[in-house]
């Protein structure tokens, strides 16, 4: 994991997003490492013997994860509501008639200028990154367009930043029993009390205490 949690203002976290192309780059999966169970789609659950603050009580979605490395979105950390027009003029895309605002979480530590969306799949467009039958992730200023113009996704979870693992680093934090997984449930991800997504995903994980 990274060394250090940056704490930076809700302001500052609405930079412009990465182009499109770029994130769906570095998110394509090189081949899996034979033999190798990836965690995509499912969720991971910090243990109540996790003490590090960047990743105390979080539960993280599971985006990418193969042999060279691991990368996932915590749900379970959230800002605070940002209008939707600023975040449009953040992302270089102006339209000050835009209403509403959107939840703004930290999707971990790692590059916390990098803005995703996590959203249900009745949503999509050619960047559109699939995580599981249930749930994609785009991350692009054309779906916070759609977002604006009610063409957007029925669920969603905006977020900035990432949690990311080396190559095996994930692999012993599980051996640790630093984190405990789960299946990804929809209501958990989007509609789910996020001060009690912890206690409800806990509930249900696949292993013991």
């Amino acid at each position: 994991m990274p060394l250090t949690w940056f704490e930076r203002p809700l302001l500052a976290l609405a930079a412009i997003l990465l182009p499109a192309t770029l994130v769906h780059a570095a998110l394509q999966n090189p081949a899996e490492t034979p033999g190798q169970a990836s965690l995509v789609g499912q969720i991971l659950i910090a243990s109540p013997g996790l003490r590090d603050p960047r990743f105390d009580h979080t539960v993280v979605l599971m985006v990418r994860h193969n042999g060279g490395g691991a990368l996932g979105i915590v749900l379970n950390r959230p800002l605070g509501e940002r209008p939707l027009a600023s975040l449009l003029d953040a992302a270089g895309a102006k339209d000050s008639t835009a209403a509403g605002s959107l939840r703004v979480f930290s999707g971990g530590p790692v590059q916390p200028e990098i803005g995703f969306v996590i959203h249900s799949t009745d949503y999509r467009r050619p960047e559109t990154i699939e995580i599981n039958g249930r749930v994609a992730m785009t991350s692009s200023r054309e779906i916070l367009r759609d977002i604006a113009s009610q063409h957007g996704p029925e669920k969603m979870l905006v977020a900035f930043g990432y949690a990311g693992w080396a190559g095996g680093q994930l692999e012993g934090e599980l051996a640790q029993r630093a984190w405990f997984t789960s299946t990804a449930d929809g209501k958990l991800i989007f509609d789910q009390d996020r001060d009690k997504v912890w206690d409800d995903a806990l509930a249900h994980r696949t292993q013991e205490l």
